[in-house]
Formats: C-alpha cells, sequence, structure tokens
C-alpha cells in the first residue's frame, strides 16, 4: 500500500535571515555531536570490557553500530549544511528569481524535517547509551559491595 505524500496547509513564511540563523544552528549543533561523538568512543573504550560481557553484548553491539552510522550521517550531514548555506545567495542576490527561491524555500523545508529527525534519533541513541553504561556502573558497585 502506498502513501500520499501530505500536502502542508499552512506554510511558514521564511524569511533570508531566518533560513540563515536555522542553517547555522543546525551547524553549531552538528559540530557539537561531532566533539559529542568523540567523548562516547572514548566512554565505550573505558567499558569496552564491561560492554562485551555476554549479559550485555547484544545491546551493547547494536548501540556501537548505530553510533557508528550517525557519525557517518553527521559528516554528510555537515556538508549539506554548508552548500545549503551557501546557496542561501539565491535568496539576498537581489534579483528576482521566483522559481529558484521557492525551490530554495521547499529545500529548507525538507532540511527543518531531516534535522529533526536526526536529531531526535540522536538524542534516543544518547538515552540508550547513557542507560547501558548507567547499568554497568551499577553493577560494578553491586559487584564490590558483595566483595
Amino acid at each position: 500500500m502506498k502513501t500520499k505524500p501530505k500536502k502542508t496547509k499552512y506554510v511558514e513564511w521564511l524569511s533570508a535571515e531566518v533560513m540563515h540563523k536555522a542553517s547555522r544552528k543546525w551547524l553549531s549543533e552538528l559540530q557539537f555531536i561531532t566533539d559529542e561523538q568523540l567523548f562516547f568512543d572514548d566512554l565505550i573504550k573505558s567499558y569496552t570490557l564491561q560492554l562485551i560481557d555476554s549479559k550485555h553484548f547484544e545491546n551493547s553491539k547494536k548501540i556501537v553500530e548505530k553510533l557508528s552510522e550517525l557519525q557517518k550521517r553527521n559528516e554528510n550531514l555537515i556538508n549539506v549544511v554548508k552548500v545549503h548555506e551557501n546557496e542561501l545567495e539565491i535568496m539576498v542576490d537581489g534579483i528576482d528569481q521566483p522559481n529558484e527561491e521557492e525551490m530554495y524555500k521547499q529545500k529548507h523545508r525538507d532540511m527543518i524535517v531531516l534535522m529533526s529527525e536526526y536529531f531526535n534519533e540522536y538524542r534516543m541513541l544518547k538515552k540508550r547509551l547513557f542507560d547501558l553504561i548507567k547499568k554497568i556502573i551499577k553493577d560494578e558497585k553491586q559487584k564490590r559491595l558483595l566483595n
């Protein structure tokens, strides 16, 4: 069964300044995620032995694979946002190009959805990783208390 593409009934008017600020914000968040992923890599290295324990192995394997996938997507999204921001010139060049400007606005709306989905997916993965590490730390503390 094929789904019909949704038609938006209400479309927010996007000025060049608003789109520029949104692009800068996305780029900033993506660059922060790049740094944060370095922290996650170190965290995973610190708890490697506990993560490969049979009790946590399957879950940790899925999380690490997903983190790796999101790292690659993050790099691609940084490039896409930079290109998108450079294309903003169409909106501010003073030349009346209604078709190109409308295409840019539609691309920006698509980017809003894409970035929102990516950030939500990233937050969910981050929560799963922290929950797993928290569980491992609790298990380690219990083992120490029993000994």
